[in-house]
């Protein structure tokens, strides 16, 4: 049917494109009037066409224009052409001379297309038009007669005999008209002067210009000129005073306005703006301290004034116009300088201050000042004061000179130098004042003797200490300076037990460190005494002494030497005791002693060893035996005791002695005391009690002497108030521990007495007793006085170093510490050391003051007299006079006779020359005392103009100092001649200068003075110029230029003249400078071209840059005025100026755009060449420029009509579009070709260049819904040209494919026990038409599932495709429901498609456990029976229970809960069998009741207890074998399950057959190719050791759980699960269809991540063991 339909349209197309391709080349012209109202009627188009009137809308009769916007339409009524808008001629076509408007006029059924060109014609509609109603020309007044100025053309857009004819001028004086016709027939009015302006007398012209057309009525345009004349610079500026005076303070502020110029110009604009300057030859030192502003006139002050400097200020000013060339005006301004007093008072030190030595008289000079002020009268007067609390004053002498002497006796140490304050102050008003500070150092004298730090120094040091060790230093200080501050250390030699000290100490000389010569050992010297002297460096030196107390501290370095009981030939004699003896009987006392001393001698007694230690005890401090016991004749009679002592040092020394004790029955006598023993008359013991004497009789003596000269002293010192024995309390030192110092025991004699007292400040004693700690055995060692002068120190360090509980008592029965020291206020005072250091130390002091005062009146009687002389002598003065340039080492004259010295005195007094200037210009020649010059002296560097010249010296005399005031007057000779800052000058004069003018010059300067100053000036011969001398008030010449003579720059442009400067000196001298005269040119040339009018062609594919033309102008003048700037005529249109553009400097006339001959094929224009002069010059040529024709337009592609979409069962030719082909170019260049791209089913048909796009073939918008078609143009010029167009076309869609679901059926798995609403799962569709054709409709087929409909148990989204749950699933009831959903599209006719959704109900674990075995019998569980003869292990009963849940859920898991023997009875964990533990006892209870737990393995956990009763029977002896064995009683529930048991068996075994067959054959199959479905590749790309059958086993039981997942893991496989009860009488096979899984790959990665490693158990009742991996066997189904 469709090939039927295709070929009618195939022949339809034939026959009517022979009509179109005969009539498509029609045409129609017609011709209108340009302006025609709308409405109006151009011609009856169906008519000329032979059209009928009823074919003009059923064929669609349209005008397709190629312009946008539609001037034409047709009426459809009666296919008239009427006018559809205003049609203008010049809009349209511009100034071409035809004018004519392609129209296409398109009928459809069948295409037919029409050309029509309408003709427009002009009218005289347009007048004359001028761009700008009013135009302003600019015209200098210099500007000569016949000048001609281009005006700006006027426009008519008509054409033909309606355009531009001619231009009138309106009447005026000074201009006429004249008209420039071009060669292209346009003209050009130009304004021609033929009157001078003259700016002063009419400054604007107004004229009217008329433009004229050739219509008629004739029509015309007017334009205002306003002609300006501009003013060029004739006049310069003026000053209104010839010289400005005035005055100003001193102290006026910088930026402060002192006078104001002022000078006008009678030009205006630019040459009428005048600027302020400085004259050109104003010296620097007026320009830095006044500024004048450049646009006001006013002078300010820029720098400080100073009226001692300068006192007036004379300089030009000069007005400058802005005009060109720029004209001047000169006038001089005076500035007077009121002076003030703001100069402060100068201090100037005449002879700097040498140091000063401390033992300086009073009066003694040191330094010489003067002051100077720069002020007059009473500004100028200076006072000079110093402070009153410096040991200097000053002494005035003559003009402002000062001398400062010391005022009284000086301290180095006090003060080692002075910062003297000098002000000076002046009498001015107000007053000013400086201050100058003067460091004086003051010299120092050795007249202090070193200081140490301390009186005397105590040095504590360890016996044993190793040689060279550093034991202190000392420090002595001397406030002295330099050398005599420099100190050496020494030891006085002085002896130490007759040994020198300096054999035990040694120290250094520079630091005072006091090193130790040898090892120092306490017990034979505790004390060393060393006199340390330091001494200065001065002349003469001095020094000082300081003793230093060395105390040896003792070590703990001698053991305890044990006195009683004594070694007889190496033994120890018996004790003997009665045994009658009691407890605290006194057997034996054991002594000892330690040559150390202090704590170190302390000594303790222990009972190291005994024969019976309950017996004997030895007191710890006294070494007395004794019985702690009574004895009893059971004691050994011989006892023997090791008795150890130690001392209290660190380390710790002991000794041994072992004492042998005799127990005697008949022994009755006492040993009452150690103390009161009869010692055995024998030679050892005589010698002790002599010593003993001795000592007792020294000690006594002592004590007597001692407290006899204290008593003696004490009475003696009370005398006057005070003595060493009761110290006033005014004293400045409180120390609580210089105090006497003792160490006693209770027990015994005193062990150490150590004496230390003393006035503090002075000499002190020291005394020391050192006694055994024996009452037998006694030693007294007497230490000497020390030497100590101050003790203080000494108290100091005991202070420090002794803890503050020092003393201890020690008996028997108490030991106790005792805090504070005893303090007794003793002291040894020495008369002789009072007397020699108070009494003969005041008699020395007083005689040194006496000696001092002598000695100062003695300095200050000097004083008076040398200050009396100088006094005299200060105030001489001396002039001399001699001329400038006087060679070094001229005598000026002998001031040494002058001021009335010797020759000898010269050089002893040091006479010399102090100036006050930094060069020394004179000196004084020792050997004769001529005063003499030092260097060349020049006048006018000292003294400037001044015309006297001073130069004030100072003569210093010392031994005793002598100043004298000299004057030298310096005599000016003419050694300088009249010199010009710039000997060259230039001077720059505009040739339009008017004669008379005046030009000042640059004054010479002549440094000398008086006579010898400048005089006059000459000017050299010349035809042009002459000198004019203006002479000021002050004298002063100034040189000025005349111009005598119009200057002409083409006849001499430069004028050389020298300038002449003569002094009055004798002879005189002179100084010259060249002056250079330029004269400035005038711009009175304009830029000439070289050619009227310019002509040149250029191809219109030339690129942007090239070069056209170049024309050139020359100009007479020079400088700016002869630079020439090229440019286009002001009145250019703006056609040419995009198209070209003229290089400025150059000439060069260059393309900016694209040339288009199509648009321009020429360009006339005119061009003007200006100079840079003032004013400007300009000169006018014309150019044209022709433009050649090129191939450069490429071909148009126009749609006529726009393409429709094509349905996609459109036939074969159908007609897509109309296509229109235009070229501007003509001739072959605009002959065109079409072409369609071969990859589309389209092909164009021509006609006369006019296409039409038709298909070639069927389409399918399935594959296609839109062609980009290219359709190339190529015309065939050379080089061709092409345009490629790009048509889309857009397919139509037709209903011709049916829905497509994205899977042919989904597999969805859902929980049991959902909630009813759930989004299930959705599924999807998609059909490749388009809109409505492609809108899906979703819907379930109403199958019935289980006899059910399945719209009961789903609902299903119609527009997304998501299915919802309607009900709760419960997996026990139901495990698979299979939907069918239909997609249906909305196209007509509509097209389906239906897929398979199954539903898999995935198990909950929902259900708790169910007991089957024991069951209940009316709600009682029947007793298990047991004999009491069951051994452990015996099975009881076996508790069987299922679970409804499938998989994990259903494994089952036995527990013993409770039990009312829980170590009787265990509960096998999987399959509930209830065994004994143990065997049964007859004390076990015949009663037991357990209750087993049954959990399920899935979440959450489903539980279920059931309770067991068991009766022991002792008569019961039937064994339970095995549950498995027993016999099931007959009943209908029974018999059920053993059926059950024997089906499911079967079932089992009939699978594992046919599984294990099956495997067998596919082996054999697989193995011929090489690779099997036993044995695999080792290429596989998946490997998991789990992919295997998975099996759980019970050994004491059958199967519980079984799993066989097995095929090919990249292909549909099948799965296949078997479960079984856990227990042997019930059981259940569940086989679950293949799966359609396609890819079980990550079926197993999923197993593989969710199983266990250890997954499987297996149990017995003897053996417990886990498996570690999986039982694995690859099982795979085709």
């Amino acid at each position: 049917m469709r090939s039927i339909r295709v070929w009618k349209q195939a022949a339809r197309w034939l026959f009517v494109f022979p009509l179109l391709w005969n009539t498509i080349g029609a045409q129609i012209r017609y011709t209108i009037p340009e302006e025609l109202k709308e409405g109006s009627v151009v011609g009856n188009i169906a008519k000329d066409i032979g059209l009928d009137i009823s074919d003009i809308a059923n064929r669609k009769l349209r005008i397709a224009s190629d312009s946008s916007t539609q001037y034409f339409s047709v009426d459809t009524r009666n296919g008239e052409l009427i006018v559809n808008g205003r049609i203008d001629r010049e809009a349209l076509c511009g100034q071409s001379a035809s004018c004519l408007m392609p129209l296409q006029l398109v009928i459809e059924n069948p295409l037919q297309l029409y050309r029509v060109n309408i003709e427009i014609q002009d009218i005289n509609d347009n007048s004359p038009n001028f761009h700008t109603k009013e135009n302003v020309l600019k015209i200098w007044e210099s500007v000569a007669v016949g000048a001609k100025f281009p005006f700006e053309s006027a426009e008519d857009l008509d054409v033909g005999s309606n355009s531009l004819k001619s231009y009138t001028l309106s009447n005026n004086a000074f201009f006429r008209l004249n008209v420039k016709t071009l060669e292209d027939g346009k003209k050009v009015p130009e304004l021609i002067i033929d009157k001078p302006l003259d700016r002063e007398k009419q400054s604007v012209h107004k004229l009217i210009l008329t433009a004229l057309d050739g219509g008629d009525p004739v029509k015309s345009g007017t334009i205002m000129i306003q002609v300006i004349v501009q003013d060029i610079n004739d006049n310069e500026p003026k000053f209104e005073q010839s010289q400005y005076k005035a005055s100003v303070q001193e102290s006026t502020t910088l930026g402060s306005s002192v006078l104001t110029v002022k000078a006008t110009d009678l030009d205006e604009g630019l040459n009428g703006e005048i600027q302020y300057f400085f004259g050109a030859h104003t010296p620097d030192h007026v320009r830095n301290i006044f500024s004048i502003n450049v646009e006001t006139g006013d002078i300010t002050v820029i720098g400080k004034l100073d009226y001692e400097l300068t006192k007036l200020y004379t300089f030009d000013v000069c007005a400058k116009d802005k005009g060109s060339p720029e004209q001047e005006g000169h006038s001089s301004v005076r500035l007077d300088i009121i002076d003030e007093n703001d100069n402060i008072p100068e201090i100037i030190l005449t002879s700097l201050p040498s140091p000063v030595s401390e033992n300086a008289s009073v009066g003694t000079v040191v330094a010489l000042i003067n002051v100077k002020d720069l002020d007059s009268g009473n500004n100028g007067k200076v006072n000079l004061t110093i402070s009153s609390r410096f040991p200097f004053k000053l002494k005035p002498a003559f003009d402002n000179h000062y001398s400062l002497v010391t005022d009284s006796l000086l301290d180095r140490e006090a003060n080692a130098e002075y910062d003297i304050e000098l002000e000076a102050k002046d009498s001015g008003v107000p007053s000013l004042k400086s201050r100058k500070t003067l460091n004086v150092k003051i010299l120092d004298v050795n007249d202090n003797p070193p200081v140490f730090s301390q009186t005397s120094y105590t040095v504590y040091i360890k016996e044993n200490s190793p040689p060279g060790a550093s034991l202190f230093s000392v420090s002595a200080s001397d406030i002295d300076q330099d050398k005599n501050a420099i100190l050496s250390y020494s030891i006085l030699d002085l002896s130490s037990n007759h040994v020198p000290a300096s054999s035990y100490f040694y120290i250094n000389s520079e630091n005072g460190t006091i090193y130790s010569m040898s090892s120092f050992d306490y017990e034979k010297t505790k004390l060393f005494s060393v006199l340390v002297q330091a001494k200065d460096h001065g002349s003469p030196s001095l020094s000082s002494n300081v003793t230093v107390h060395v105390f040896i501290l003792d070590h703990n370095d001698n053991a305890p030497a044990v006195i009683y009981p004594s070694t007889s030939m190496g033994s120890v004699p018996n004790q003997r005791m009665p045994r009658s003896a009691k407890a605290g009987h006194l057997v034996t006392k054991v002594t000892a002693v330690d040559a150390d001393s202090g704590h170190n001698a302390w000594l303790f007694y222990r009972l190291a060893e005994a024969t019976d230690a309950s017996l004997f005890s030895v007191n710890l401090h006294t070494g007395e035996v004794r019985t702690k016991r009574a004895v009893s004749e059971q004691d050994d009679p011989s006892q023997r005791l090791m008795i150890e002592i130690k001392d209290n040092g660190e380390p710790i020394q002991s000794t041994t002695v072992t004492v042998d004790i005799l127990i005697e029955d008949g022994f009755h006598e006492p040993i009452s005391d150690y103390r009161e023993k009869t010692i055995e008359p024998n030679k050892k013991s005589g010698k002790i009690t002599l010593y003993l004497i001795i000592s007792l009789a020294a000690v006594s003596l002592l004590c007597l002497m001692t407290f006899f000269i204290l008593l003696v002293k004490c009475a003696r010192g009370s005398r006057g108030g005070s003595s060493c024995c009761i110290r006033r309390t005014d004293s400045g030192y409180k120390n609580p521990n210089r105090n006497l110092q003792i160490q006693l025991n209770t027990d015994g004699p005193i062990k150490y007495v150590e004496v230390l007292g003393g006035d503090m400040m002075s000499q002190s004693q020291s005394f020391g007793s050192y006694l055994s700690p024996m009452s037998e055995f006694s030693d007294l060692t007497l230490v000497k006085p020390s030497s100590t002068t101050n003790f203080t120190d000494t108290l100091n360090v005991l202070d420090a170093s002794l803890p503050d509980s020092a003393w201890t008592f020690e008996s028997q029965q108490v030991r106790r510490r005792i805090i504070n020291y005893l303090k007794w206020r003793t002291a040894f005072c020495f008369f002789m050391d009072i007397r020699s250091r108070f009494v003969d130390g005041n008699i020395k002091r007083n005689r040194e003051m006496r000696h001092r005062r002598i000695r100062g009146w003695k300095l200050a009687a000097l004083w008076l007299f040398a200050f009396s002389l100088l006094w005299n002598t200060v105030g001489a003065q001396i002039r001399y006079t001699i001329p400038e340039e006087l060679k070094e080492g001229s005598i000026v004259g002998n001031i040494a006779k002058d001021l009335g010295f010797d020759i000898s005195d010269i050089a002893d007094r040091k006479l010399r020359i102090a100036s006050e200037s930094n060069r020394q210009y004179f000196n004084v020649d020792s050997g004769k005392g001529d005063l003499v010059v030092n260097g060349r002296i020049d006048r006018e560097t000292l003294c400037g103009q001044s015309a006297s010249c001073l130069m004030p010296l100072q003569v210093v005399i010392e031994n005793p100092l002598q100043m004298h005031n000299v004057e030298i007057e310096i005599q000016d000779i003419n050694d300088n001649a009249p010199n010009f800052h710039n000997k060259n000058g230039e001077l720059y004069i505009s040739e339009l200068t008017a004669p008379g003018t005046r030009f000042p010059l640059e004054i010479a300067e002549d440094l000398d003075v008086g006579s010898n100053s400048l005089k006059t000036y000459s000017l050299s011969n010349n035809n042009f110029f002459r000198l004019n001398l203006k002479t000021l008030k002050n004298g002063r010449q100034i040189p000025e230029l005349v111009l005598d003579k119009s200057l002409d720059r083409e006849k001499q442009s430069v004028h050389k003249l020298i300038l002449t400067a003569l002094d009055g000196g004798n002879p005189v001298k002179s100084g010259t400078s060249l002056l250079q005269i330029i004269v400035q040119d005038f711009n009175d040339n304009e830029p000439t071209f070289e050619v009227s009018a310019y002509k040149a062609s250029v191809v219109e594919s030339a690129v942007v840059g090239s070069n056209v033309i170049k024309i050139k102008a020359t100009d007479l003048d020079e400088g700016p005025n002869g630079e020439i700037q090229y440019s286009f005529s002001a009145h250019t249109p703006e056609l040419v100026r995009n198209a070209f553009t003229v290089n400025a400097e150059t000439g060069e006339i260059t393309v900016t755009e694209k040339l288009d001959y199509e648009t321009t094929k020429s360009y006339t224009f005119d061009v003007c060449a200006k100079d840079k002069g003032n004013p400007e010059l300009e000169g006018q040529s014309s150019v044209q420029i022709d433009i050649i024709d090129e191939n450069d337009n490429p071909p148009e592609i126009i749609l006529t009509s726009l393409p429709s979409p094509v349905p996609e069962n459109a036939t074969v030719g159908t007609v897509v579009a109309l296509i229109t082909v235009k070229d501007l170019d003509s001739g072959n260049n605009g002959k065109v070709e079409l072409i369609v791209s071969p990859d589309v089913p389209f092909k164009l048909k021509p006609s006369h260049n006019y296409y039409s796009l038709i298909t070639d073939s069927f389409l399918d918008r399935e594959v296609h819904s839109e062609y980009s078609v290219e359709i190339l143009a190529i015309d065939s010029g050379v080089p061709p040209l092409k345009t490629v167009k790009t048509i889309y076309i857009k397919v139509l869609d037709v209903n011709d494919n049916p829905p497509v679901f994205s899977q042919t059926s989904y597999n969805v798995y859902i929980k049991e026990n959902n909630l009813a609403g759930t989004s299930l799962f959705y599924v999807s569709a998609s059909d490749i038409d388009q809109n409505k054709n492609a809108l899906l409709t979703y819907s379930i087929l109403d199958l019935s599932s289980n006899h059910v409909p399945a719209s009961s148990y789903f609902y299903l989204n119609s527009e997304n495709g998501t299915i919802y749950t309607m009900s709760s699933f419960d997996y026990e009831k139901i495990k698979l429901i299979s939907i069918v959903v239909q997609a249906k599209d909305h196209g007509s006719p509509s097209l389906s498609s239906n897929a398979t959704v199954h539903v898999f109900i995935l198990d909950r674990n929902d259900n708790a456990p169910a007991v089957i075995y024991p069951s209940t019998s009316m709600g009682s569980v029947p007793n298990q029976r047991m004999p009491r003869s069951a051994k452990a292990g015996h099975l009881v009963t076996k508790v069987t229970a299922v679970d409804a849940d499938s998989g994990h859920n259903a494994w089952l898991f036995y527990r013993l809960a409770e039990a009312t023997d829980a170590s009787l009875f265990s509960v096998n964990l999987h399959t509930g069998e209830v065994r004994t533990k143990r065997a049964v006892s007859e004390q076990d209870d015949p009663s037991q009741r357990l209750m087993i737990e049954i959990k399920d393995n899935g979440e959450p956990i489903q539980s279920t207890t059931v309770t067991v009763d068991i009766l022991i029977e002792d008569g019961f002896h039937e064994p339970i074998s095995d549950y498995r064995d027993k016999t099931i009683e007959p009943n209908k529930k029974s018999g059920k399950i053993t059926l059950y048991l024997i089906i499911s068996l079967a079932s089992v075994s009939l699978l594992c057959l046919m599984t294990f067959f099956i495997l067998l054959v596919k082996c054999a199959r697989g193995s011929r190719g090489g690779s099997s479905c036993c044995i695999r590749r080792t290429d596989s790309g998946y490997k998991n050791p789990n992919r295997n059958l998975q099996i759980q086993l019970n050994t004491d039981g059958p199967i519980k759980y079984v799993e066989v997942l097995g095929g090919d893991m990249m292909s549909q496989s099948q799965s296949f699960g078997s479960y079984l009860s856990p227990m042997s009488e019930f059981s259940d096979l569940t086989l679950v269809k293949p799966s359609s899984t396609t890819n079980f790959t990550d079926t197993l990665n999923v197993l593989d991540a969710s199983l266990p490693d250890s997954a499987w158990t297996f149990e017995s009742q003897q053996v417990r063991r886990r498996i570690i991996n999986y039982v694995s066997i690859n099982i795979y189904f085709m």
